[in-house]
């Protein structure tokens, strides 16, 4: 008999499960502590390889199985996950610039990405300079020696501005700056970030994993996807000194939601494009910005990249309505529900006043942002008729 006190048996327990074990979902791997059988064996080990296992903040089997699959989806080789999407965006500044650099932001780009370049980046004496998306020739003279990095979003936040991705592109290639793009609308799914024909692409692709990747509503998660490995091993030594790390819960979320990405997004697109299509025909509104629909700013842009579109459009009220009764019109709504993010199962709605938030405003009136659930359209139109007269109200 084990002549162990019984609760050091517990811990040190002898049982291991059989092998063979297979379901449709993966294991979930939690661990801080990793053991080693050996002390060669530990001092063997090298944490920027996947071919082992050195501590629970640099990999674990379901870690590594999330960071492969993210790969093949953005059509890239190398993946590090991160917190989330605002994470991926700062570690990619935080791995590529310094001191004396100089960052190029669109106009149009998600806020939180310009708030981190006019604060961090800026107090660590990195300069930044936003140019306009929708004319290359605006990136062109932006670009200076000082500039290290361009940024790239697609379509704009908000206002779904869907740019001349290749011309950008090429510009930025032609004159040696590196480029990331912030992929989260296309999702892997619409078009492929690093291969638009012809050579061209973005050197890094970025992805908030919280979207379309989860699906849930419930999970913040980023990706920072690469093809280079000198570029990948740049972004993982910054990732490892920073200590960023993702929840093994989380992770098992977005692998259970990874295998329908392709069904919802096409899903969400559909009756996106369905919804969109009936308040072009509404008289309270100005402009619909869709970038499947004609007349959104860069529909060509979008045709000669795409064939899908994610479930996320923007209207704009016209001027007669002031911001309080944009508002009320939001407030009336019941099956939209008032909140930020999207791509989840619950559609939701957020009112935005352009102005503080562009060097170039082009619209003039409330702009309201849709973000489509799995509702059936026919109650999301139903709801969106019976709240515009809380626009007179």
């Amino acid at each position: 008999m084990n002549d162990q006190d019984p609760s050091t048996i517990l811990i040190h327990h002898t049982y291991q499960a059989p092998a063979g074990f297979e379901a449709p979902q993966p294991p979930v791997y939690k661990a801080s502590t990793v053991y080693f059988p050996s002390a060669a064996a530990m001092r063997a080990r090298d944490w920027k390889s996947r071919a082992g296992y050195t501590y629970g903040l640099h990999g674990t089997p379901t870690t590594f199985l999330l960071e492969e699959r993210m790969a093949t989806l953005e059509g890239g080789l190398q993946t590090l996950l991160v917190p989330s999407g605002l994470a991926a965006i700062t570690l990619v500044d935080m791995a590529l610039l310094k001191s004396g650099d100089e960052v190029l932001i669109p106009d149009n780009v998600y806020g939180p990405s310009k708030a981190l370049a006019a604060g961090e980046l800026a107090g660590w004496g990195i300069t930044h300079r936003l140019y306009d998306p929708m004319d290359p020739d605006s990136l062109a003279q932006a670009i200076s020696p000082a500039t290290k990095l361009v940024w790239l979003e697609v379509p704009g936040s908000i206002t779904m501005e869907f740019p001349d991705l290749r011309a950008l592109l090429t510009l930025a290639k032609a004159r040696g700056v590196l480029t990331a793009l912030d992929n989260t609308w296309g999702a892997g799914v619409a078009f492929n970030g690093f291969d638009l024909g012809g050579g061209i692409g973005a050197d890094i692709v970025v992805q908030a994993l919280t979207k379309y990747p989860s699906g849930g509503g419930d999970v913040l998660m980023g990706s920072v996807t690469t093809r280079n490995e000198t570029l990948h091993l740049q972004l993982k030594y910054t990732h490892m000194r920073m200590g960023w790390g993702v929840g093994a819960n989380d992770v098992e979320l977005v692998l259970r939601s990874l295998p329908t990405i392709h069904v919802r997004y096409q899903a969400q697109d559909r009756a996106a494009r369905a919804l969109a299509q009936w308040w072009a025909g509404q008289p309270e509104i100005v402009q619909v910005l869709h970038p499947a629909l004609p007349g959104s700013p860069g529909h060509a842009h979008w045709q000669a990249t795409c064939s899908v579109a994610a479930g996320l459009f923007s209207v704009v009220f016209d001027e007669r309505f002031a911001t309080p009764q944009v508002d009320a019109f939001v407030d009336a709504l019941r099956l939209f529900r008032i909140g930020s993010s999207w791509a989840g199962p619950v559609s939701l709605v957020v009112p935005y006043d352009l102005a503080p938030m562009r060097v170039r405003p082009a619209w003039r009136g409330t702009v309201v942002r849709f973000s489509i659930g799995f509702e059936a359209v026919g109650d999301l139109i139903a709801d969106c008729t019976q709240a515009l007269a809380a626009l007179g109200a």
